[in-house]
């Protein structure tokens, strides 16, 4: 056996067409008087085949007897050069065989894509004449990632038919469907009141109980696995009467009754009560009326209640009116302390235009046994006295108002000309002047002291501040302080209630409320303000909108994503679940997002809560929406310790659409022997506006349960939650309430990297003096492409190539967004590989010298 050319070739992309494909016949063209038998005949023809993502395909020619074979793709004979060529002879005739195999890449079938099919076919030569192959097509495979119509979600009685459409997503080759039943595979074979069309709708000819579930619709080919948003489907059941009881005996009133129960059936799932009374008394007839002669006497216990209760009410409504006067003079004694401190702190603040002249530049926060500073101001003041002039915020309707201070001890000069007020008394009367500064609208919702604020000092160096639990950091890249400045910066989480952000139209709000400041200090580079976002990311669905509230309280657009300038203040990198916002102007942001289409689609979290201990027969679960995002969920959780709940079933995510409509609850499958539900409808409803406004915290709904007997421990039942005609979940919910805690590690709060504030190069995974060198060697342009463009790219990153090229250091702005994106669990070694892989010159690129420490 003869090899023409060594090469390796891999069978992993090779993807034969079914049975029956188009395809063209052999053709053998004969020497006019040679011995037609010894004409080439193939063994192996090439079939048509599908290239995934990027992997070549092979394709095979084999012929007998054959002196020479070629490959002709689209009419043009294949480089020789190409062919790997195997020669041997036929053992069983002695005539040669000659086996052909070339490679197709998809940059190849690309070039005339869209023009005719890419095809090849092989020629065989033997001393009697050639013959042609089959045509083999060679297609590139693809399967896009929307649903061309999705099952909706429904709500059907018992033995009505359930038609559920599902059009797949567009691919080659032609997707296959398969329905998940709560995720276990329909099989129409086993079941035969279901079938699956032509049009791939499942269809159940009489609804069941059983089939109440979330259904999901699933397409596959060769390239990828697609499933469909699920929908709940939901068999419900009208409950009918039992047939009436007998007639009882006649009793003492003359009266006899009988009775009947809405069991024949029992509604379920929701279905509608029985109509009418269950209870039907009437006379008896004189024949069975029994009467009694004997009348008791009446006994003290029997006396009108007007004549035993007389002075018993008259005590009972003078201590009443005790009660409310006691209450009135409280309260005036509260309202005469409240002007007298009122009148005290107007003594100590001569000018009262600092509450409306945007006093932005104060860091607050609660004063420490080891510091009695109370406030910090950076900028430059124009003498060590007791008068700030100026504001850091400029305002439009005149020049800048003077705040006089009257305390001569209030402010005192520190070294490096930094300034800090403080107060003799930070126990009294500066916990009124910090009052005072927050009825300004920018101060006002700050919770100061709490789990929901952090706050550090930073110079040059930089730092971090992170809000634990969250998902809420601002990282200060080094020299974004201009060096010589000390800031004393916050950031806070604000709730929505406490904040007014007015959202316009179809606007929802996305993201946490958060702070961070001071604003107006001076900032020569970019922070970056992470936070989490619960809306489901499509430019073609939503319009997303960085908003930052100004100075006099308005909340203004600052960037539209998708329509960044590279030189604009603001900059976003959205990711599917955060997002990134580059500022050089500290303040109030928000994400909000406008829905262009019913197709945008928010995802809400639901929990479910109950008591960790039952000490009554009532029992109450709490189911709870709330946006997909860790500083909700952080909230509920605190909110439910508080409560004495515990989880109970594993979190679920469920995207809820722009489509108006409401998001339905309802519980069923109750043990009647066990338990007893409160519900007096079939389902309980929160409004559409209520969740897609976004601004109400801990929507939830209360389903209360009564046991019939306190030994009762064991629950099974289901809960569904779901968008009418969208999105649905189920839970089944089986667990013993005094003692199962299985789900509650679930929702044990991490500490996302330890303290809240970390300053100088603790704050980094990067080194300083590595970030430096990393800097230096990818800032300057290198014509081999190692330089910090190639690096954006493999940190996919090159969407924002020219946002980094308009600042000073792009390589800089790169590190920060890496530094952001992966504190405090990135892996350095990754980078470190991203970096050497740019085959800089500099192989110590990642080393720093004893020296250099």
């Amino acid at each position: 056996m003869h090899r023409c050319r060594h090469s390796r070739f891999t069978d992993e992309a090779e993807h034969r067409l079914a049975p029956g494909a188009q395809q063209s016949a052999t053709v053998a063209n004969p020497v006019p008087g040679a011995n037609p038998d010894l004409l080439p005949h193939f063994l192996v023809e090439p079939e048509d085949v599908y290239i995934v993502k990027n992997k070549p395909v092979l394709l095979v020619c084999k012929a007998v007897p054959a002196t020479q074979i070629f490959f002709k793709c689209n009419g043009e004979w294949v480089r020789q050069v190409d062919h790997v060529i195997e020669r041997s002879t036929d053992g069983s005739s002695g005539l040669p065989t000659m086996e052909v195999r070339i490679n197709v890449s998809r940059q190849q079938v690309e070039k005339v894509f869209g023009l005719e099919e890419y095809w090849c076919q092989c020629v065989a030569w033997s001393s009697s004449g050639t013959t042609k192959s089959q045509k083999a097509y060679i297609r590139i495979a693809y399967l896009r990632k929307n649903f061309e119509q999705e099952p909706l979600a429904k709500e059907v009685s018992l033995e009505q038919g359930i038609v559920l459409p599902c059009r797949p997503p567009e691919g080659i080759p032609p997707a296959e469907v398969e329905w998940l039943r709560n995720e276990d595979l329909v099989d129409p074979s086993l079941d035969p009141n279901v079938y699956i069309t032509r049009e791939h709708s499942l269809v159940v000819r009489q609804a069941r109980l059983a089939d109440t579930a979330n259904y999901t619709c699933v397409a596959k080919n060769i390239v990828a696995r697609r499933r469909s948003a699920s929908a709940a489907v939901i068999v419900y059941v009208d409950g009918s009467w039992s047939p009436w009881s007998k007639w009882s005996s006649c009793g003492l009133d003359c009266t006899h009754w009988r009775s009947r129960e809405c069991s024949d059936p029992a509604p379920r799932n929701g279905g509608e009560e029985c109509q009418g009374t269950d209870l039907d008394t009437r006379n008896c007839t004189s024949d069975l009326c029994v009467h009694n002669s004997y009348t008791p006497a009446p006994t003290k216990t029997a006396l009108s209640p007007a004549a035993a209760s007389g002075p018993e009410d008259v005590a009972l409504y003078v201590g009443l009116i005790a009660v409310a006067v006691c209450l009135i003079l409280l309260l005036l004694v509260l309202i005469l302390v409240y002007c007298r401190k009122k009148e005290g702190l107007d003594s100590d603040v001569a000018d009262s235009s600092i509450l409306t002249s945007g006093f932005q530049p104060v860091s607050i926060k609660p004063s420490k046994a080891d510091n009695p500073h109370l406030l910090t101001i950076q900028p430059d003041l124009s003498t060590t006295t007791t008068t700030y002039q100026g504001s850091l915020c400029p305002r439009q309707d005149g020049p800048s108002p003077k705040f006089q201070l009257t305390n001569g001890h209030l402010l005192s000069p520190l070294g490096g000309g930094r300034h800090t007020l403080h107060h003799s008394s930070p126990t009294s009367e500066a916990e009124e002047f910090v009052s005072r500064l927050s009825t300004q609208n920018y101060f006002r919702s700050l919770p100061r002291g709490t789990s929901n604020m952090t706050y550090g000092t930073f110079n040059f160096l930089g730092g971090r501040l992170m809000i634990p639990n969250t998902g809420i950091s601002l990282l200060i890249p080094p020299d974004a302080i201009p060096r010589g400045k000390i800031y004393e910066i916050y950031l806070t989480l604000h709730k929505p209630e406490d904040v007014r952000l007015p959202l316009a139209g179809c606007q929802t709000l996305l993201s946490p409320i958060v702070s961070c400041g001071p604003p107006g200090v001076l900032l020569t580079r970019p922070v970056i303000l992470a936070m989490d976002h619960c809306g489901e990311p499509s430019p073609d669905s939503w319009s997303l909108r960085l908003k930052k509230q100004s100075c006099e309280g308005s909340w203004e657009d600052v960037l539209h994503l998708g329509e960044e300038a590279p030189s604009h203040l603001y900059y976003c990198q959205l990711e599917a679940s955060a997002c990134y916002v580059f500022t050089e102007q500290l303040g109030r942001f928000a994400l909000v997002g406008e829905a262009l289409s019913v197709a945008a689609a928010k995802r809400l979290k639901l929990l479910l809560f109950a008591p960790v201990a039952c000490t009554s027969l009532e029992y109450n679960i709490r189911v709870y929406c709330l946006h997909d995002t860790h500083d909700a969920l952080k909230e509920v959780v605190q909110l439910e310790k508080q409560l004495g709940g515990q989880l109970i079933q594993e979190p679920r995510v469920l995207h809820f659409k722009d489509s108006y409509h409401n998001l339905r609850l309802s519980i069923h499958d109750v043990p009647s022997s066990l338990w007893k539900s409160k519900l007096l409808v079939s389902y309980q409803e929160i409004p559409f506006y209520h969740i897609w406004n976004g601004t109400q915290q801990y929507l939830h709904c209360t389903f209360t349960l009564e046991r019939v007997s306190p030994s009762t421990s064991d629950l099974a039942c289901k809960l569904w939650v779901w968008q009418v005609e969208g999105d649905g979940q189920s839970f089944n919910i089986n667990f013993n309430i005094t003692k199962d805690t299985r789900f509650a590690e679930l929702l044990a709060l991490e500490s996302e990297g330890g303290v809240p504030a970390l300053v100088g190069p603790s704050a980094f995974k990067i080194p300083f003096l590595i970030r430096q060198k990393i800097i230096s060697s990818l800032d300057p342009p290198c014509s081999r492409g190692a330089d910090w463009r190639t690096l954006a790219q493999k940190l996919h990153l090159d969407s924002h190539l020219s946002f980094f090229a308009s600042k000073p250091s792009p390589t800089a702005m790169i590190l920060n967004l890496w530094e952001a994106r992966h504190f405090p669990n990135g892996n350095l070694s990754q980078l470190a590989a991203a970096v050497a892989g740019l085959g800089q010159p500099d192989a110590g690129l990642f080393t720093v010298s004893e020296a250099e420490c």
